[in-house]
């Protein structure tokens, strides 16, 4: 391990809402340059589990560490400088341009009038040319394509220059080529950018044959491993019901069962 120091730390957390338990007792160490992935079937918690490390809802308890200081301590705008977030729900204006939105991303370092700096324009040109997207600059976001936007609100997120961004679901609407596209990008960025990136999925095959850790939430539980080793703790075997999807063991993946 390069950076042997976790920039994100969670120790025996527990995560839910006032009615209702989501998981318990989850302790887990993130560092730079690790693509993890957050799975488990609709329902388990998923966007529960980003949603608390990143402050957006409160935890039930234990700790959330960002460079070893609770997250309580940070105000929301020093929060901003560590962590860049992209919701699946995410609100915007389509009448903005692929520009303005990227320097969204600058937020949190801005004045109060919003205007650029040279280091901020610096790094939404950076953002651009990591994702691709130079030339859609001054499209507005009205006239792109799900897979053109999904490139936008991660450069956003590469614009605010945080050692942490967590996506959920970041590939929801794309077709296979795009969602390919995004997992190896944002393996590559998480190596050329020394970021930690973390992200909500339902494309398992993809996080197991690309991620370098998954992050696990099934039956009130979290765990995080290797691909390798969760496959070989066989927990995923219990993941769907084995009559409809099976885990097969020799090719590392999830398959239909054909005998439906």
């Amino acid at each position: 391990m390069k950076n042997k120091k976790p920039i994100l730390s969670v120790k025996n957390l527990s995560i839910g809402y006032p009615d209702k338990d989501i998981a318990k007792d989850i302790s887990l160490n993130i560092h730079k340059q690790e693509l993890i992935a957050v799975i488990g079937i609709n329902g388990s918690g998923k966007s529960t589990f980003l949603k608390t490390i990143t402050g957006n809802l409160p935890k039930k308890s234990g700790e959330i560490l960002i460079h070893q200081k609770k997250l309580e301590s940070f105000s929301a705008q020093q929060i901003a400088e560590y962590i860049s977030i992209v919701f699946s729900n995410a609100v915007f204006s389509q009448n903005l341009s692929v520009y303005e939105v990227v320097s969204l991303g600058r937020n949190p370092y801005t004045n109060w009038l919003g205007l650029l700096t040279e280091k901020d324009k610096k790094a939404v040109a950076q953002a651009l040319t990591l994702m691709e997207i130079k030339d859609l600059a001054h499209k507005k976001c009205s006239e792109l394509s799900d897979g053109q936007l999904q490139k936008v609100f991660i450069a956003r997120a590469l614009a605010q220059e945080t050692d942490i961004i967590v996506l959920d679901e970041p590939t929801n609407h794309l077709d296979l080529y795009h969602k390919a596209f995004v997992f190896k990008r944002l393996r590559n960025l998480s190596q050329q950018t020394d970021k930690a990136i973390i992200f909500a999925t339902h494309e398992l095959n993809l996080a197991l044959q690309l991620c370098d850790k998954i992050i696990l939430v099934n039956k009130e539980k979290i765990m995080i491993k290797s691909p390798e080793d969760l496959i070989k703790s066989k927990v995923l075997h219990d993941l769907f019901p084995s009559d409809l999807i099976y885990f097969d063991d020799l090719n590392k993946s999830f398959k239909i069962n054909p005998e439906i």
